[in-house]
């Protein structure tokens, strides 16, 4: 049970790490981008932004659900890396289905990554509300001083 706790933290601190690392690119990316967001036509550019982030949001995921599955196959909880993505992808969404599930020696990790999941999932998209208000802020802002 530590032995899985114990990896379970250390998963849930890489994913945290790769989102706190993919947050600061989406910030500069944002600064980059700002003078350019709040110019007319402003519409458009705040759709633009709304996929760019979206497509952000799930390559950040997606990439926490590949670290659990490599993590999960590489433990032996899984026989192919088919199942252990399968299983990530249900345990993260926190779905849940029960057709796919790891010995009982790893069922721990299931909960980490429903977590691990959860918390991703909540995060990111109070990062993309953010980053979609700062930008309609700036732009309301921008159609005043005009």
């Amino acid at each position: 049970m530590l032995v899985q706790i114990a990896l379970g933290t250390g998963l849930l601190l890489v994913n945290v790490l790769v989102m706190a690392m993919a947050s600061l690119a989406l910030e500069v990316a944002f600064r980059r981008a700002h003078p350019w967001l709040i110019t007319p036509p402003q519409r458009s550019k705040l759709l633009l932004l709304l996929v760019g982030v979206g497509i952000w949001v799930l390559a950040v995921i997606t990439t926490g659900v590949w670290i659990w599955a490599f993590a999960l196959r590489g433990l032996g909880a899984f026989a192919t890396l088919e199942e252990a993505v399968y299983f990530t992808l249900v345990a993260f969404s926190t779905l849940g289905l029960g057709d796919v599930l790891p010995p009982p020696e790893w069922r721990i990790m299931a909960v980490m990554a429903a977590v691990n999941g959860f918390l991703s999932f909540g995060l990111l998209t109070a990062l993309l509300v953010e980053a979609l208000r700062q930008v309609r802020l700036s732009q309301l802002e921008q159609e005043q001083k005009e």
